[in-house]
């Protein structure tokens, strides 16, 4: 996955952990794409704060994701979810009836494993 889609995704789960100018500056420039420059004349500071404050997020960030994980858990369950979708279109063919039932099995043990 592209890094600058991580880093969204991240800020939108854990961006409250960070400071608020740290989620703006990130969200200026992955989200709104604003260059250095750009971010810096808007906030008053240099290029080079701009830059440290995004690498000091990035890292905040994906050391909270190292040790929440929800990212991967979500990624995980959306895996999940596009298998069992796949599993219940199955079902639209023509199955015999134990072929059916033994699809609805499979599904309802996959639901049973999203965590």
């Amino acid at each position: 996955m592209e890094k600058n889609v991580r880093i969204s995704i991240l800020c939108e789960l854990y961006g409250k952990l960070l400071t608020e100018n740290q989620l703006n500056i990130l969200a200026n420039y992955y989200d709104n794409d604003l260059s250095l420059s750009e971010i810096a004349e808007n906030e008053g500071i240099t290029r080079q704060a701009v830059r440290d404050i995004i690498m000091k997020g990035e890292k905040k960030l994906f050391e909270i994701e190292e040790k929440l994980g929800f990212m991967k858990k979500m990624f995980k369950q959306e895996e999940k979810i596009a298998h069992i979708l796949s599993e219940l279109t199955k079902i639209e063919s023509k199955f015999t009836d134990k072929q059916v039932a033994k699809v609805l099995e499979h599904v309802r043990d996959e639901l049973r494993n999203i965590a």
